[in-house]
């Protein structure tokens, strides 16, 4: 199962060292979401991160940065319009319903269905859906391989997704709150913690 992070919506002084570590054990893909951030800031950071990282980095919002550094792909919000046909690269999206995502997956490379479990970072975002409901999803075929689970993804919830057919899960807050951007250096716990997701996801 496939394991994706979404970045801080903060920037902070060790942020390129953790990702690029994160991507040598094994990170698959980084959404760059910084909401309401002047793009020169997420331009320094991905200057800041190897190149070689670049093709597995989706941005949300500053679209632009997908051709400026050959990012893999851009992330839509509900909000967004589907790129021009000129455009080449992987397009996703975020689904908050089962029938938003009836909707919108085909015409997706892959999407985020959320919350499926109580979200980590924003306590007053519960699980939208039964384990019934997702059982159905699965066996009706629209929860597959394209689907990532976001919202309250952790090591105890990372093997429950398998048996509902998700392809991947989407890690924020169980990992990022082990690390106090504002004034932390030690970040080992983090990378710590990231194994052990790893294992999880299987």
């Amino acid at each position: 199962m496939k394991l994706l992070l979404l970045s801080t919506p903060d920037f902070f002084v060790e942020e390129d060292t953790i990702i690029n570590a994160l991507f040598e054990e094994g990170l698959d893909i980084l959404h760059l979401r910084k909401p309401g951030s002047e793009p020169v800031y997420s331009e320094r950071l991905l200057t800041l991160l190897p190149e070689k990282w670049h093709s597995q980095i989706v941005v949300h919002e500053h679209f632009y940065l997908k051709e400026e550094f050959n990012l893999r792909g851009i992330h839509l919000g509900s909000n967004d319009a589907l790129p021009s046909k000129e455009y080449k690269g992987q397009v996703s999206r975020s689904c908050h319903s089962l029938d938003e995502l009836a909707t919108m997956k085909d015409t997706m490379d892959y999407v985020f269905l959320s919350p499926v479990f109580d979200s980590i970072t924003y306590p007053e975002r519960h699980s939208a859906y039964t384990t019934t409901q997702l059982h159905d999803a699965a066996r009706a075929g629209l929860i597959d391989r394209k689907v990532m689970a976001a919202g309250g993804i952790n090591s105890d919830t990372l093997p429950l997704l398998a048996d509902y057919g998700f392809g991947g899960a989407v890690v924020l807050g169980d990992l990022w709150t082990r690390f106090n951007i504002h004034s932390g250096l030690d970040y080992k716990e983090v990378i710590a913690h990231f194994r052990k997701l790893r294992k999880a996801a299987g």
